[in-house]
């Protein structure tokens, strides 16, 4: 039972006792003293403060009774009340419900983001690179373990429950996300939650983890937008590392090096960027950024290899630059 539906109990637990103990010294008085004399008598004799009796109890057999037993049976309710209150300060419980309660308000705010579904060992790396790359991001985890060894990358925001429940993946934010990764180690409720999130988010990237290919096609149907099977990925590192190791080395190093943060990624020019219909070459995405163009995408699906400085930047284009991430991050606001 959590320590709020506790306490729950408990206040609810002394205000019946003070009920209880208000309307029994009026019921034996017959209604000689008012209710909150009563409810005063009742107070005074739970807490022990030793005032004198406003309700004459002494002398009166049945009343004496009657408040033994209040005293003794409203007491312990009090005494189990405060042990509560004591084991929510000292072990840290209200610390972390402050904490919950700031952090859905953050969630709350946030559009555009990402979820993470699963802190194991695939979601570390992934919320790893997300938090590089200066993403909004929130978990979605169920254990405690994994969510502590996630907290390390920063002041992360995370939900914590199953993610194949869909009230945890509303707490999230999915219907404002703009993609959710899923890598629990489960084909199955890996397209449960798939399924699920393309019910919630129409328009949601959804990327997926897989364990057995045979079920990349029902990944697909369930709403997928790219479906990765960590064991083929592995394979083809494990030949990569055999052909091409300088290559790999050099990848390598760009997504590990603690001494910078050069990344390979992406910009999509929209219809409100001031540099629509300019050619690269005066778009100053290199003088400005320092941001190398590898490639381009047009709205058509067409790819164009390193493009030369007098392509024209069309409305949906995506370029595949390379660079600093805060760089890139400053010439996405611009794109």
């Amino acid at each position: 039972m959590s320590i709020i539906r506790r306490l729950y109990l408990v206040g609810l637990a002394i205000v019946i006792v003070v009920m209880f103990g208000s309307y029994g010294y009026y019921f034996l008085f017959r209604g000689q003293h008012g209710l909150m004399d009563c409810v005063y008598m009742t107070v005074i004799s739970l807490t022990t403060v030793g005032y004198g009796e406003i309700v004459q109890v002494t002398g009166n057999p049945v009343a004496e009774v009657f408040t033994m037993i209040l005293v003794t049976f409203g007491m312990g309710i009090i005494l189990y009340g405060i042990s509560n209150l004591t084991a929510v300060i000292i072990e840290g419980e209200l610390t972390g419900i402050i904490r919950k309660k700031k952090m859905e308000k953050q969630i709350s705010k946030l559009k555009n983001h990402y979820i993470v579904v699963g802190g194991g060992e695939t979601g570390l790396p992934v919320l790893e690179e997300l938090v590089k790359n200066r993403e909004k991001v929130v978990l979605v985890e169920q254990e405690e373990g994994n969510i502590e060894r996630c907290r390390v990358i920063g002041d992360l925001l995370y939900v914590k429950g199953d993610a194949t429940d869909d009230l945890n993946l509303m707490a999230a934010g999915i219907e404002r996300a703009a993609g959710i990764v899923i890598t629990l180690p489960s084909d199955k409720d890996n397209l449960y939650v798939t399924m699920t999130a393309r019910m919630l988010n129409k328009q949601l990237r959804i990327i997926t983890r897989m364990v057995k290919r045979n079920i990349r096609s029902k990944l697909l149907k369930a709403g997928a937008d790219a479906v990765v099977a960590s064991n083929l990925i592995g394979a083809l590192r494990m030949a990569s590392e055999m052909i091409r190791p300088t290559a790999v080395d050099f990848l390598d190093s760009m997504l590990r090096s603690s001494k910078g943060n050069l990344r390979i990624h992406e910009i999509t020019v929209t219809a409100q960027a001031h540099i629509l219909g300019r050619q690269i070459k005066d778009s100053g995405i290199k003088e400005k950024f320092g941001l190398l163009i590898l490639g381009s995408k047009y709205s058509s699906g067409e790819i164009e290899f390193s493009p030369g400085p007098a392509q024209t930047l069309e409305e949906g284009m995506t370029l595949i630059v390379m660079g600093d991430v805060d760089n890139i991050a400053s010439a996405k606001k611009i794109f």
